[in-house]
């Protein structure tokens, strides 16, 4: 799709400081593209966003790069943890919160059922609503 690699040509210059960006880059190429496609196509090519912005997974020096740890994401990226029952809603910096849920889903942490990720929020679903006090806990002691 050319989109794609429109978008792999920008990722190739350097990293992508967040979605508005690269839609704003998109545009000056000629792609009208929405937040939701967008997303979409993060998802799809696998790229990662770290502390300097959107790459490619695995431009880094190892395979610590492809996914950075839980701990390092909460704290650079989750601004708030609000519980319901056995439900967490974590919120994040805009166009952070698909590799915060990434990085939960692969903690294999026992608490977490499994996550969605918005743009800004992960709903996190925990076994239970005990569970999901001590989850919430958790993460906040890494943000």
């Amino acid at each position: 799709m050319a989109r794609h690699k429109a978008i792999l040509d920008l990722l190739d210059e350097g990293p992508v400081e967040s979605q508005d960006s690269l839609q704003q880059r998109l545009e000056r190429k000629g792609f009208e593209v929405g937040q939701a496609t967008l997303s979409r196509d993060i998802r799809e090519l696998n790229l990662v966003k770290g502390s300097d912005g959107y790459r490619r997974a695995g431009n880094g020096s190892g395979s610590d790069s492809v996914l950075p740890s839980v701990m390092h994401l909460a704290r650079q990226f989750v601004l708030e943890i609000r519980l319901a029952q056995n439900l967490l809603v974590v919120k994040t910096t805009v166009g952070s919160a698909q590799p915060v849920a990434a990085a939960l889903d692969a903690s294999h942490w026992p608490e977490v059922v499994g996550t969605i990720a918005g743009d800004d929020t992960v709903l996190v679903i925990a076994t239970d609503n005990k569970k999901a006090q001590a989850l919430a806990g958790k993460i906040s002691e890494l943000s």
